[in-house]
This record gives structure tokens, C-alpha cells and sequence, in this order.
């Protein structure tokens, strides 16, 4: 049997809003294989980024249990979610999530530092490269249009060779071109690095790249 990444038993998130308590996942139930792309689809408001959100352990689930990497992430403190994610996670979110006073060098050698790569200038100048932007190493993310910060996303998420890559409409901010190269760049380090992938999207076009699509309605699986 395949080596599974993720695991999530009747997993459900209920929050607190103005009129009382939401649910917004519902007794979800999946199992994500070592390496498999999966595209979570579905209506506006159907639950697919707070999924993405507990598989990443941003969220914490109300109910059930999330395993990832065998990691019962229902059981972590934040601090000890902050380090597996660290370690074994990219995430790429629709904004940017830049930091707007170091270079794109300094955003994507940040995380390496802070995990302890003694490389983590070279790592991250190589991460660059690898999305096209070594050339733009010294800009800060204001000198930069949309398509280049989400390239230095990228390569801030994928530099450490994550397991897991998470990505929420990561092309939602881009025109149609500068999405399509993101997506082509996205699928490419993920095949580099064999990661597994969850991506959030709107777009069935993008959905169809994964190995499996997964449509949400109403905070379950349809």
C-alpha cells in the first residue's frame, strides 16, 4: 500500500461567528498517498481552504483527527505545529506574504535560516534561479510586479524541499499568463522535489493537472 501523507478521520471545524457557532467541515474523510497531487474544488464558501488550512495544521480541527507524516496534528501545540511546518511544509498562499523590507534573496533564505541551513544564501539563490528570478535576487517585493512575488513565493516554499506543498488559488492575483507560468512552475518543483501536493483552486483546468480531484460543497466531501 502506498506510504500515506495525509489522513483525516470525520475530521469537522466549527467556529464561532456573530450569530453563533458555524460548522465549516463537516466529518471529512481522506486519505492523500506519498506524492499524489490532489485539487480541492468547490463552490465559494464550500470549505476548500480551511481544509487546506487543517492539513497544514494553520487551523486547528474541532472534531475528528488530521494525520500528517504520521503526526496527529489535532494533539499539537502551536509551537510544535510552527516547527513541522517549518520542516516539512511550503505553503503558497494567493497574497503573497512577502515581507517588504528584506530582498527576494532575504524572503526565500529567511525559512532556511531559521531551520539551520548553514547554505541557506546558496539554497536560496539556487531556489531563485530555478523560478527565473536570479536576476531579481536584490529587488524588494515592491519593485516587483504580481507574477514575480509569487515566484519568489515559490521559491521561498519549495527551497527547503518540503514534503508537502500547500497552495491556496495561488494564480487568484495573476492575469491568465503569469498563472499559467506559476502553475507550470508549481507542478515542476513539485516533480523535483516529490512532494505531495494539495492545491486549492477554482479553476477545473488546473484541478485536472492533479492525479485526483476533490470537490467540497457545503463543508463535505460531494
Amino acid at each position: 500500500m502506498a506510504n500515506i501523507i495525509f489522513s483525516l478521520k470525520d475530521a469537522a471545524l466549527r467556529l464561532n461567528g456573530n450569530a453563533g457557532p458555524v460548522d465549516i467541515l463537516k466529518g471529512i474523510n481522506l486519505d492523500v498517498a506519498a506524492g499524489e497531487s490532489i485539487g480541492l474544488i468547490g463552490p465559494s464558501g464550500s470549505g476548500k481552504s480551511s481544509l487546506m488550512m487543517i492539513m497544514g495544521g494553520l487551523e486547528q480541527a474541532t472534531g475528528g483527527s488530521v494525520q500528517a507524516m504520521d503526526q496527529d496534528l489535532t494533539a499539537m501545540s502551536e509551537d510544535q505545529l510552527a516547527l513541522f511546518r517549518r520542516d516539512r511544509m511550503g505553503i503558497v498562499f494567493q497574497s503573497f506574504h512577502l515581507i517588504p523590507t528584506m530582498t527576494a534573496l532575504e524572503n526565500v533564505a529567511t525559512p532556511l535560516e531559521l531551520a539551520g541551513h548553514q547554505d541557506a544564501y546558496a539554497r536560496a539563490a539556487d531556489a531563485l534561479d530555478a523560478v527565473g528570478l536570479a536576476a531579481r535576487a536584490n529587488h524588494y517585493p515592491a519593485q516587483m510586479s504580481g507574477g514575480e512575488q509569487q515566484r519568489v513565493a515559490l521559491a521561498r516554499a519549495t527551497a527547503p524541499r518540503p514534503a508537502i506543498l500547500l497552495a491556496d488559488e495561488p494564480t487568484g492575483n495573476l492575469d491568465s499568463a503569469n498563472g499559467d507560468a506559476i502553475m507550470d512552475l508549481l507542478f515542476d518543483l513539485r516533480d523535483q522535489h516529490g512532494s505531495t501536493l494539495v492545491l486549492v483552486t477554482h479553476s477545473d483546468a488546473l484541478a485536472a493537472r492533479c492525479d485526483r480531484t476533490i470537490t467540497l460543497r457545503d463543508g463535505q466531501i460531494a
